[in-house]
């Protein structure tokens, strides 16, 4: 006899066994025995054990789901993955090391010890640029490497924020770039140009890098509202009209430095730069502190709104929401706008931190495209964002010092951001490496199926 009610599939459960499936049909039977106590003919995979079966250990029950093909531990995995990938890249790109290959057979040691030595040496230096130096001796030495670090996240934070919002809308927008660009010209004009007392100066400087932000962000917002523009080919193109605008701004009257012959702008006044939260020798400021802030603030937008209920319901489908009422025109400007804001604050953290204190060509350097990384590899997750934007901040941080004292290309940490990307893209295929369960990764691909 089959079960009237069967249990609803999950693929957060594993398949019932043989003997679970006949005990799941007895007590589903109209003829239970006496002592059945009248429960529902249904059941599950996580329903107890009977008392003749052991039931699991708590350590054994931690140890299925940590090695379960979640979240965490697909980006776990994921950046394991790349930093082995990256371990080869090392090894071949050295020609010390390479040359002792030429002989394995005769003394495989050589290889394998020169090997260990290049590897562990180059993490040894990435680990130390960028979280901590045990042999460092004084405060500013033992502080340097966070401080390097979180400098680098603070700017990355607002553009992977920036994406992230946008793809929860059901956009993609690759202007990141041309959005911090226009926010960092407003941002350090503002810096230098008005007479402003402290604080009050900082205050208007950052308005003004987050108004240029938006601005370019409503562009292809409306542009995407009104005609059905591709926000893709729009955000590009904005992207090269703002380069080439910081290129010519720089070198007109008022804005160049008049004691400098080359393209940069009059500097910064200090009162309108960001505060320095370790002293002067130090490079973090109170940028990072805004990214956090930032971050809270995207996370109760998109979780505590009306106006993220309505984000998320037209990024999932938009003709279900204009049926349910919903303005997709007016979201997706409102998308676009927050973003460019977001964006506009990232650029504006470039030249009112401690990076640089004037305009420059290549001021912005590539934060709006690293916010693409940092958003895919933050799932678009506003605090994964936040944790995305420290790990490729700490990856920059430590790339430097790897660098100059294990001789090691900075542009392999580049490859290892992407590698990290690419296996995070991939969660079949760290789940094949890793032989994780099967049943967790059918639910992390279905969420990636459905845009993340």
């Amino acid at each position: 006899m089959t079960n009237p009610n069967p249990a609803s599939g999950s693929p957060d459960k594993e398949p019932a066994t043989e003997s679970q499936e006949a005990r799941a049909e007895a007590r589903a039977t109209p003829t239970a025995p006496s002592g059945d106590t009248g429960r529902p003919a249904t059941t599950t995979a996580t329903e107890p054990a009977p008392a003749g079966e052991p039931r699991p250990t708590l350590g054994r029950l931690f140890l299925d789901n940590l090695w379960a093909a979640n979240t965490v531990t697909v980006t776990v995995l994921a950046v394991v993955l790349a930093m082995l990938v990256g371990a080869v890249l090392i090894i071949v790109s050295d020609p010390d090391v390479l040359a002792t290959y030429g002989y394995l057979t005769a003394r495989p040691m050589d290889a394998l010890n020169a090997s260990w030595n290049v590897v562990s040496e180059a993490y040894a230096n990435l680990f130390k640029g960028a979280i901590f130096d045990p042999d460092a001796v004084g405060f500013t030495a033992a502080m340097g490497p966070i401080s390097e670090t979180l400098t680098y996240t603070a700017p990355l934070v607002f553009t992977g924020l920036s994406v992230a919002l946008a793809f929860r809308g059901g956009l993609f927008n690759i202007g990141a770039q041309g959005q911090a660009t226009i926010g960092v010209i407003l941002a350090a004009v503002a810096g230098f140009a008005l007479p402003l007392p402290p604080g009050v100066h900082l205050l208007v400087a950052l308005i003004a890098g987050a108004l240029g932000g938006a601005l370019w962000g409503f562009v292809p917002g409306i542009l995407k509202a009104r005609t059905g523009a591709h926000e893709v080919i729009n955000t590009i193109m904005l992207n090269y009209v703002a380069v080439y605008f910081l290129s010519w701004i720089i070198v007109q009257n008022g804005v160049q430095n008049p004691n400098r012959s080359d393209a940069i702008s009059k500097p910064v006044e200090s009162s309108a730069q960001l505060p320095r939260l370790l002293g002067d020798n130090l490079r973090v400021h109170a940028g990072i502190l805004l990214a956090v802030l930032a971050t809270w603030f995207v996370a109760w937008l998109l979780n505590r709104s009306t106006l993220g209920f309505e984000l998320r319901a037209v990024g999932a489908n938009p003709d279900a929401a204009r049926t349910a009422g919903i303005s997709v025109t007016k979201t997706y400007v409102l998308v676009m706008v927050v973003a460019g804001l977001l964006a506009g604050l990232g650029g504006s953290n470039m030249v009112l931190g401690s990076t640089a204190n004037a305009l420059t060509p290549l001021v912005v350097a590539q934060i709006g495209f690293d916010g693409i990384l940092v958003a895919l590899l933050g799932r678009v997750k506003p605090w994964g964002v936040l944790l995305a934007a420290l790990l490729f901040g700490a990856l920059q941080a430590g790339g430097n010092r790897m660098q100059s004292y294990s001789g090691i290309s900075l542009e392999l940490v580049t490859v290892l951001q992407a590698l990290i990307v690419i296996f995070i893209a991939a969660p079949a295929l760290v789940k094949a490496i890793f032989q994780l369960r099967a049943a967790r990764a059918a639910r992390l691909q279905t969420s990636l199926a459905k845009g993340w």
